[in-house]
């Protein structure tokens, strides 16, 4: 299941009273409390279409503010599945980034739209240079 960790353990909870006649108390809380993960940003599988996108800058933070207003201001017509930043260890202010769509078409869905056009523009100015992008097909997925 997912879902914000209060209602998750409300369920869980009710489960535990209803169904295998557990006691409401702090024990059982506790212990469910300590079973809760989340959920797994990575969860590909072969069709998914993925962009990764290389970039240098000394300014990520601003990067990542940029990120987010461009999360709000697309809102739901977003199209990316999940997304990952990493920095390069080896190379000083070098950053990767992983989206993740459905398929290709959704990515060039979320290409077009005038939100992303503007987060590209912005991204440009607080790049060292310009972004390198590879456009890839899952073809297969494993769970190492």
């Amino acid at each position: 299941m997912s879902g914000e960790a209060d209602e998750l353990m409300r369920a869980a909870v009710l489960h535990a009273v209803d169904v295998h006649g557990h006691t409401d108390d702090a024990q059982l809380r506790e212990s469910l409390r300590a079973g809760l993960r989340d959920e797994p940003v990575a969860d590909t599988e072969p069709g998914a279409f993925i962009q990764l996108i290389e970039f240098s800058t000394e300014r990520i933070d601003e990067v990542e503010t940029l990120t987010a207003e461009w999360a709000e201001a697309i809102g739901a017509d977003r199209t990316a599945r999940w997304a990952l930043l990493a920095a390069d260890r080896d190379r000083p202010n070098t950053y990767l980034e992983i989206v993740e769509f459905p398929g290709y078409a959704e990515a060039m869905t979320n290409s077009a739209h005038p939100a992303t056009a503007r987060f590209a523009e912005r991204l440009g100015k607080l790049c060292d240079g310009e972004a390198r992008f590879v456009n890839l097909d899952v073809r297969a997925t494993a769970r190492l």
